[in-house]
């Protein structure tokens, strides 16, 4: 695979991001003030003040007050066929952590979305995917805070994009082979239950749902790696089925056409609602389809979380989130 330039901007450390940013604005500012000072017209003077105020509050804002938000968004769902014993099961979904771009002086708002994950007291957490933005080296300083996620089935878990060696262009193969067992081996310690196109069954009695995850399914220079067919090997055509898969886009491409076995239920992330947003336009929607929120396709529901973090530390107009999902057996008519 070529080295594309976006896979150049993910060797950075995420406050060098900052550092550009405050070098690109500063430009910008005395270029500005060279064409203030140069022109006579009064409209392109108050343009350039305005632009400029806008970009430095925008930058301002999104690094170092947008990043520290976090939004609790709860989803109240109704299914026909849930089993009884799962009417008012929670879960707490979130994704794209992005733990290396938590350290230092933002570390206490990952540890701030953790006390409130476990203050919902859920049933099942889970994570969909990229919890490192290179390397797995990036999650050890943060391992202790990340173990202390709890829920009373537990936290199940797949990869995304960034979970892969695929942002370490230089790496041998067998480099790369160790760093993503290392990356697996690492969710494995703090207790998560990795679904590796795999699934596990929640017992409730005599009734279960089934969580069931798919390696991450992209499209372009992204890990194609879905296996619908392994994903949910034994799970039965009566079984209430959640899919956890990192990338939007494989709900349309290979979860909806899989004909065998369409869960009720898919969960996603990845796209970080576009990190930013003004006036309620997302660069997000350019790109996917199923950006941000809730999908219905008939009965089938897909729901993709704007995330905590980003390799990019910044959020305008889209706060990092956790998404309460609670489930209801919707009344009999």
């Amino acid at each position: 695979m070529t080295l594309s330039p976006l896979l150049l901007l993910v060797l950075f450390a995420p406050d060098t991001y900052i550092y550009i940013g405050w070098g690109v604005l500063l430009v910008l500012s005395l270029l500005a003030v060279v064409v203030f000072r140069r022109t006579r017209r009064r409209w392109l003077r108050l343009l350039c003040v305005a632009h400029v105020i806008l970009l430095w509050y925008v930058f301002l804002w999104g690094s170092y007050i947008g990043v520290t938000k976090l939004d609790v968004v709860r989803v109240e769902l109704e299914y026909d066929d849930l089993p009884e014993a799962f009417d008012g099961y929670k879960i707490v979904h979130f994704v794209d952590a992005h733990v290396a771009s938590f350290d230092g002086w933002r570390e206490k708002y990952l540890l701030a979305a953790i006390d409130s994950i476990n203050a919902q007291h859920a049933d099942a957490v889970v994570f969909t995917g990229d919890l490192q933005n290179r390397e797995p080296s990036e999650v050890s300083s943060h391992l202790a805070v990340l173990k202390r996620i709890s829920a009373r089935d537990g936290v199940f878990s797949v990869l995304g994009n960034h979970d892969y060696p695929m942002y370490m262009p230089s790496a041998t193969v067998q480099e790369k082979q160790q760093h993503e067992r290392m990356t697996r081996k690492m969710q494995e310690d703090m207790g998560w239950k990795l679904l590796l196109n795999s699934n596990r069954t929640v017992y409730r009695g005599h009734d279960s749902i089934v969580i069931a995850g798919m390696e991450n399914d992209g499209t372009g220079r992204f890990p194609e790696l879905g296996d619908m067919k392994r994903a949910l090997d034994g799970v039965g055509s009566q079984a209430f089925v959640v899919m956890l898969e990192h990338d939007p886009s494989a709900w349309q491409r290979k979860i909806l056409p899989y004909r065998q076995r369409q869960p009720q239920l898919t969960l996603s992330g990845h796209t970080h609602g576009g990190q930013l947003a003004l006036l309620g336009l997302s660069p997000a929607a350019l790109t996917y389809k199923h950006h941000t929120g809730m999908y219905t396709s008939g009965k089938r529901k897909l729901f993709v979380t704007k995330g905590l973090g980003g390799v990019i530390p910044f959020r305008f107009g889209v706060s990092p989130e956790i998404v309460v999902i609670t489930l209801h057996k919707r009344p009999s008519a």
